[in-house]
């Protein structure tokens, strides 16, 4: 089974956020440990850009892995502050360490997210 980092804060569709969660505010996205371990061997990320802005719920990325294409979803609101270039020519990062060195991308929040799960809630769809 995979990890689930009590400290973090997840969304339906598999991300992860770190961070303060309120207004103006940056936070760090990521895949979490069971979409990464779903997907297989990630030979490829396509990240949002440094000043994209991005809507909770929609599609901001895709991941590519020896299995299928997967989009990303971002699980917050806001604009992109920055990314996670060692993706570009080390995607696996994402497999070997989802909630570390294999973060995607960070956000400078438009508004206070809603509708993520904490670590109990995001084990229990995963099961």
């Amino acid at each position: 089974m995979a990890h689930v980092p009590e400290e973090l804060l997840y969304s339906e569709e598999h991300e992860w956020v770190s961070g303060e969660l309120a207004e103006d505010s940056v936070v760090t996205v990521g895949i979490t440990e069971h979409a990464a371990e779903a997907l297989g061997d990630i030979v490829y990320v396509e990240l949002p850009a440094v000043g994209d802005s991005v809507s909770s719920g929609e599609v901001c990325g895709e991941l590519e892995s020896t299995k299928a294409v997967s989009e990303m979803y971002s699980p917050v609101t806001g604009e992109v502050v920055a990314v996670n270039e060692e993706l570009s020519d080390a995607p696996e990062t994402i497999g070997e360490d989802a909630y570390g060195e294999g973060w995607i991308f960070r956000v400078r929040l438009a508004e206070e997210p809603s509708g993520l799960l904490d670590s109990e809630a995001y084990a229990k769809i995963t099961e």
